[in-house]
């Protein structure tokens, strides 16, 4: 008499990278908003980092005049974030 033993088989994981036949390559999106500091020349498009910030934000920092205004926000870029960012990093007081 043979014993048979009821076991599954488990199944073999397929690596992802030989599964994906038609593997398209990406292409970076371009930038098309500007960023509105005068003397940056990179994009505030929000796939590349981009943020806004208040008008009063930005005469904190970069003072009054060398930014461009849309729909009473000032789009900035990833690198100028930063240094908005960096300049209000010790900044405790709340603008409440």
């Amino acid at each position: 008499m043979s014993h048979r033993i009821n076991r599954t088989q488990r199944k073999v994981r397929v690596p992802s990278s030989s599964s994906k036949k038609g593997k398209k390559s990406k292409t970076a999106k371009p930038g098309e908003i500007s960023c509105g500091i005068k003397a940056c020349d990179g994009f505030s498009d929000k796939h590349l980092g981009g943020r806004s910030l208040s008008q009063e934000n930005a005469i904190d920092t970069w003072g009054d005049g060398t930014y461009t205004v849309r729909k009473s926000r000032v789009r900035v870029c990833k690198t100028c974030y930063k240094t908005w960012k960096k300049d209000n990093k010790d900044d405790t007081s709340s603008h409440y």
